[in-house]
């Protein structure tokens, strides 16, 4: 090795051969020379192996610190912090928050508990069913960031069976592992929220003779990874290709979070419960009527299989949770309560201008009536705010002089001028 480093008295690094004038920097060592980059490389190798060595071990400090914290969490503070963010559907944060801290004692019940072994937990998967708009989405992120959870959306609309155009299942794995930067543990204990699981309903009674590769087919292939299988994921996503290496993962401790607005249901619920109070023993105070902001509440498995969901499935995500239509009172209520409310965040685009923004109470009530005749919850507050505000934001900044800007209902109704107020001299 020496004599290889100093033929022609040049200094050459031992091990990629490079010559002391290719690198900025060279170690010497006992007729032993090593360059800059390959200090680099080498201590990136092994600050690597530590970490991975260090997040396979459950009692290292990087194990237990994000499932000390889970454990720290009981259902009641996680209600709480969803409190924050989500307004309204009580229910259904109590559903989740249990089924969660069920769920992460279940993962740990391996590790820490003694007592029991013989008895095995079986996992929660939740349903999450209302109409649109109404936070399904907004619940499982904000319960994915109060966790510290490797958290994924994906949707089951792109899903379609194998070899059809359109996405596998696994890759629903596939968007958790991205998120993971493909540490295989931490995804292993992440949280997966479905939406628009209502689309892969059956549709049987389509006359059309087509074969239906987004409906049951889907939902059959959905089972195996709900209820715990080993499943290889290709890396980068998209279909399985032969050459392909996959990545192991599984699912037997990633929790899953379906949800749906289930168009329709309310219908089937409704002829359910009315059908059942026919007769001279008809119980006419349990008749409900389509519209009824609960109906959803009243839902039972029956339902969801005359909808299009086959039983298997149902089977697998036992806690079925209803999310209420959202009441003028709580569409008020996340225009101005929750910590980025609507109104919250128009005000800090204006105070980034140096403006004060206004809503008078009669504008924020109209706000809400505009947008309750919309229709779609929650999404329907934006609708109405960005057309309010469109011609204001296009002008204003035109207006140097102004320190404050105040919306009135006429300005909400008939798109008149909000009153504009000057700013204050300073002395």
């Amino acid at each position: 090795m020496s004599n290889h480093n100093h033929d022609d008295d040049v200094i050459r690094c031992s091990f990629c051969g490079r010559t002391a004038h290719e690198v900025t920097s060279m170690v010497a060592g006992p007729e032993v020379y090593i360059c800059d980059r390959c200090i680099s490389d080498a201590s990136g190798i092994v600050s690597s192996d530590v970490t991975l060595s260090t997040s396979r071990k459950p009692s290292a400090a990087a194990g237990t610190r994000s499932s000390s914290a889970k454990r720290r969490l009981s259902p009641l503070e996680m209600k709480s912090a969803l409190d924050e963010y989500v307004v309204g559907q009580d229910q259904a944060k109590k559903a989740l928050s249990v089924a969660v801290y069920n769920h992460y004692k279940r993962i740990d019940s391996s590790e820490y508990y003694t007592d029991y072994q013989d008895v095995e937990l079986e996992k929660s998967n939740i349903l999450l069913i209302g109409p649109t708009g109404t936070g399904k989405t907004l619940l499982a992120k904000t319960l994915a960031r109060v966790l510290d959870v490797q958290f994924c959306i994906s949707d089951a609309t792109a899903l379609t069976e194998a070899g059809y155009v359109g996405e596998d299942v696994e890759s629903i794995l596939a968007n958790l592992l991205h998120a993971a930067d493909f540490n295989v543990e931490r995804a292993e204990r992440g949280i997966i929220y479905i939406d628009e699981v209502d689309k892969v309903a059956r549709k049987s009674d389509n006359a059309s003779i087509t074969r239906d590769v987004s409906g049951e087919g889907v939902q059959q292939a959905l089972l195996k990874i709900l209820e715990g299988t080993v499943a290889g994921v290709p890396p980068k996503g998209g279909r399985k290709h032969p050459e392909q290496s996959l990545i192991n993962i599984n699912t037997s401790n990633i929790l899953f979070i379906c949800g749906g607005a289930f168009d329709g249901l309310n219908e089937v619920i409704a002829s359910r419960i009315s059908s059942n109070s026919i007769g001279f023993t008809a119980d006419f105070k349990h008749k409900i009527d389509k519209f009824d902001p609960s109906i959803f509440q009243h839902v039972e498995p029956d339902d969801l299989v005359r909808f299009g969901l086959i039983p298997e499935l149902i089977g697998r995500l036992p806690v079925i949770s209803a999310l209420d239509n959202l009441s003028e009172e709580a569409m008020r209520n996340i225009l101005l309560e929750p910590k980025n409310a609507l109104l919250k965040q128009y005000q800090k685009l204006f105070s980034m201008d140096g403006m004060d923004l206004m809503f008078q109470d009669d504008a924020v009530t109209a706000i809400v009536k505009k947008a309750k005749a919309l229709g779609t919850g929650a999404r329907g507050l934006r609708a109405v705010l960005e057309d309010t505000m469109l011609e204001i934001m296009f002008n204003v900044h035109e207006k140097s002089s102004i320190g404050r800007c105040v919306i009135t209902r006429e300005t909400v109704e008939h798109k008149a001028e909000p009153v504009f107020e000057p700013k204050k001299a300073t002395a």
